[in-house]
C-alpha cells in the first residue's frame, strides 16, 4: 500500500476505535489459536468486530474470533485483540502491524503477546508456558522494510531486551504463584501454514530455538520500533516433527488451547495489574 495511503488508514482505524472504545487503553492484549476464552476480567467493556473497523484486515483462521474488546482492570484501560492476523493468511507485514500502530496512537505503551507453539525441546511438554526471551526471525520479511515513518519510531530499532526482562519476571512468578508450569524460550518465526520438516526443526534446535511458530515476531518487531514494552507468553500444543510423541493437527491444538485458556486468563489478570 502507497505510504500516505497506509497512514491514512492507520489514523482512520484510531479515530474510530477512539470512538467506539469509551476509553483511552493502556495495555494491549493478543490472543493467539484457541484462546478465545482467556479474555481477562473487563469491566464495563465494549466490543468492537474487526469488520466494523475500517482499515483492519479480517480474521480468517480457525480459533480467532475478530474482536477488540476494551474494559478496564485493576484501574488499568486495557484492549483485548480476540484473534490476530497472519502471514500466511495472505496478509501484508505492514496490515498485521496495522493495528498495534493504531493502538499507539490510543496510547498503548504495554502490549502483551500469547500464541500457540510448538516445541523443539523434549522438556517442554505440550500444555507448558513459555515465557519469550528473545527470538529468531525466519519468515524471510520484516515489518519496518521499506516503509519508514517518524511517528512509528526509528528505522533501525534496537532489539536487545525486545522482549521485557521485568514483564518476563513478572510472568515467572505469577505462574510459581498459581502452579503452573512455566519455562523462559527463545521463539523461531516461520511463515507457515505448514508445519516443520523433522530437518528444519533439527535446525532449529542447533540455532538455540526453544519453540516454533508463525505469529508474534512481526508484531514484535513494530511494537518495539513504537517504544511500546513487550512481553510474550506462548503456550506449548504439540511437539515438533520429528520428535518423540509429534501430534501435528490444528484441530488438537484448538482443543489444547481450551484447556489452557482458563489458566491463562488468571495469568493474563495478575500480569496486566502488575504490568
Amino acid at each position: 500500500m502507497e505510504t500516505k495511503k497506509y497512514l491514512a488508514v492507520v489514523r482512520g482505524a484510531a479515530r474510530y476505535m477512539r470512538g467506539r472504545l469509551g476509553g483511552s487503553p493502556r495495555i494491549a492484549v493478543v490472543l493467539g489459536s484457541g484462546l478465545a476464552r482467556a479474555v481477562p476480567p473487563l469491566e464495563r467493556s465494549r466490543t468492537i468486530a474487526y469488520g466494523d473497523i475500517p482499515g483492519f484486515p479480517r480474521a480468517t483462521v480457525a480459533g480467532h474470533a475478530g474482536k477488540l474488546i476494551c474494559g478496564r482492570l485493576g484501574g488499568a484501560c486495557v484492549a483485548v485483540m480476540q484473534g490476530r492476523f497472519h502471514y500466511y493468511e495472505g496478509h501484508s507485514f505492514e496490515s498485521i502491524a496495522l493495528p498495534l500502530r493504531a493502538l499507539r496512537s490510543l496510547g498503548v505503551d504495554t502490549l502483551l503477546l500469547t500464541a500457540a507453539v510448538g516445541s523443539v525441546r523434549e522438556n517442554i511438554k505440550p500444555g507448558h508456558f513459555v515465557a519469550i526471551k528473545d527470538h529468531i526471525n525466519f519468515m524471510g520479511r520484516n515489518p519496518l522494510r521499506g516503509f519508514h515513518q517518524k511517528e512509528f519510531g526509528p528505522m533501525f530499532p534496537d532489539l536487545i531486551d525486545a522482549y521485557d526482562p521485568r514483564l518476563r519476571g513478572h510472568i515467572a512468578s505469577i505462574c510459581r504463584r498459581r502452579g503452573l508450569p512455566c519455562r523462559e524460550g527463545v521463539y523461531t518465526a516461520v511463515c507457515g501454514p505448514s508445519y516443520e520438516t523433522p530437518a528444519e526443526i533439527r535446525a532449529f534446535r542447533a540455532w538455540g530455538g526453544d519453540v516454533v511458530g508463525m505469529s508474534v515476531v512481526p508484531e514484535v518487531i513494530a511494537a518495539r520500533q513504537m517504544g511500546m514494552r513487550v512481553a510474550a507468553l506462548a503456550w506449548v500444543s504439540n511437539l515438533c516433527a520429528g520428535m518423540k510423541g509429534a501430534a501435528l493437527d490444528h484441530a488438537e491444538v484448538l482443543a489444547l488451547g481450551e484447556r489452557v485458556a482458563d489458566g491463562l486468563r488468571l495469568v493474563l489478570a495478575d500480569l496486566i495489574q502488575a504490568a
